[in-house]
């Protein structure tokens, strides 16, 4: 009994709080992907993408914490993470309104899912080590913070995607605050973190070019599947 006697200690109550906080400042990013890979779904199927894809994201994440300490060795994890984040966002952006009139509801639902999963598996990198640091050790710890982080996950992305139906900017938003993300990933790289610290020009310059990037992109993609139906008529 010695565990739950530690559960109303000021130092686990202290950690509990600083990995909700942890959650709630990095749940955004998992609402936004989640929103956006769910957009083009039918409404009865958005719910359902919702849940099961923060189910499977978060069962990904569990995995990840649990084997923390070996993905630290990993030499260039949050590189290869970030540049493939910058991939994701580039094509959530880009497939919008792609999936309409094509596919039966059930392949659509498993695409979206599976976009969600891989998505948060990418951007959980930072907020595995986050929350593995907060718990110090205590595995109780680190699944209470999951626990937790699901219903701001779900709640977030219902939100999210209500918003993006009523301001369809949003999803650019959506999209650069993913594309921020990956940025932020590559330049943390232990890797390449020395180099980007010592010539902030090109830190900042990275910043711009990739979130230009993926945005001017997206756009661009989107502006020529709207004028190729009138070219065709």
């Amino acid at each position: 009994m010695e565990w739950f006697t530690d559960l109303f200690t000021m130092q686990f109550l202290t950690a509990l709080l600083s990995i909700v906080v942890i959650d709630l400042v990095l749940a955004g990013d998992n609402a936004i992907v989640i929103a956006l890979a769910a957009r083009n779904l039918p409404a009865n199927l958005q719910k359902k993408a919702i849940i099961w894809g923060t189910v499977g994201a978060v069962v990904v994440r569990s995995a990840m914490t649990i084997g923390v300490v070996w993905l630290l060795k990993i030499p260039g994890l949050l590189l290869v993470g970030g540049l493939a984040l910058v991939w994701i966002a580039y094509k959530l952006l880009s497939d919008e309104g792609e999936g309409e009139g094509h596919g039966s509801g059930a392949s659509t639902l498993w695409g979206a899912m599976k976009t969600i999963i891989i998505a948060d598996a990418v951007m959980g990198v930072d907020n595995v080590l986050a929350v593995a640091g907060a718990a110090h050790g205590s595995f109780l710890l680190v699944v209470l913070g999951l626990l937790i982080s699901i219903p701001i996950v779900v709640w977030g992305s219902s939100l999210v995607l209500k918003l993006m139906g009523r301001f369809p900017v949003i999803i650019y938003i959506g999209a650069g605050v993913l594309a921020f993300t990956a940025v932020n990933m590559i330049v943390h790289e232990p890797l390449v973190k020395a180099f980007f610290e010592a010539n902030p020009v090109v830190n900042w310059a990275l910043y711009v070019l990739i979130i230009g990037g993926v945005l001017g992109g997206g756009y661009l993609v989107q502006k020529r599947r709207v004028q190729q139906p009138a070219g065709s008529h």
